[in-house]
């Protein structure tokens, strides 16, 4: 429909404007999940080259169709991203990158593939480069394995969240920086919105137990298992739980 081709236009727009390219020069960028070429339309506007990437043949079929400008090439980016060091000069994706998170078959393991996907993505872009990725995450956990794997492949920045308080316009993009921590941009209507959101380093762990009443004290028992089970779920090798785990030693023995 007309409308999901406008909200498609207007995020490839802002996660273009979020990779702050150089004004002097075309830049080539890859799309991943460029389905049928809308975000390249739009990159190729503004005078930029693009190569963009997608599982589906069907999507694909379709950009082939309306002649985009960019160049295609059918993959799972969760195989990784089979290009040579340094080819990109930044990455968006729009409503892509969710769907590594999903394992379809009984071999697929979301922790790696994110991982795969991440550090491969992290060697094709130039230093200095950005991604921008807009995603719809189905729970905080899902925003925390994302980020997690993102910043174990090398990856610095964080999420800027567009219209936080709003139900309907809220976008989340995962702004990454290549080689050099940039500061992370501002998100949109946030001018009223709790400052906390700017902060580059990801504090969902942080703020998670922090607004519930009853909540963990820092070092607490609780506050150790749940501190594990987010690193199990981040696919991290952890001790398993015992009745010693969290226990005070004494001062003396």
């Amino acid at each position: 429909s007309s409308r999901v081709v406008e909200i498609q236009s207007q995020m490839s727009e802002r996660a273009v404007e979020l990779l702050g390219l150089p004004e002097d020069r075309p830049c080539l960028l890859l799309d991943v999940g460029c389905g049928s070429g809308l975000s390249g339309d739009y990159i190729s506007e503004e005078g930029h080259y693009w190569i963009g990437m997608d599982i589906s043949q069907a999507m694909l079929d379709v950009a082939v169709e309306r002649e985009v400008e960019g160049d295609l090439l059918l993959a799972d980016v969760g195989h990784g991203i089979p290009f040579r060091p340094g080819t990109f000069d930044g990455c968006i994706s729009i409503s892509a990158v969710q769907w590594l998170c999903n394992a379809d078959k009984k071999s697929h393991s979301p922790p790696k593939r994110l991982y795969r996907f991440f550090s491969t993505l992290y060697t094709a872009l130039a230093r200095g480069s950005r991604a921008v990725l807009q995603l719809y995450p189905e729970n905080s956990e899902q925003l925390e394995l994302i980020t997690a794997q993102a910043m174990r492949a090398g990856f610095t920045g964080g999420m800027v969240v567009d219209y936080p308080n709003s139900a309907k316009a809220k976008k989340f993009f995962l702004c990454l920086f290549v080689g050099t921590s940039g500061t992370l941009p501002k998100g949109l209507g946030t001018e009223c919105a709790n400052e906390e959101l700017h902060q580059a380093k990801f504090t969902n762990e942080r703020t998670r137990f922090r607004n519930v009443k009853g909540k963990s004290v820092k070092k607490s028992r609780d506050w150790i298992l749940e501190k594990k089970e987010r690193r199990r779920r981040q696919g991290k090798e952890v001790r398993a739980d015992t009745k010693y785990t969290g226990r005070k030693r004494r001062p003396h023995f």
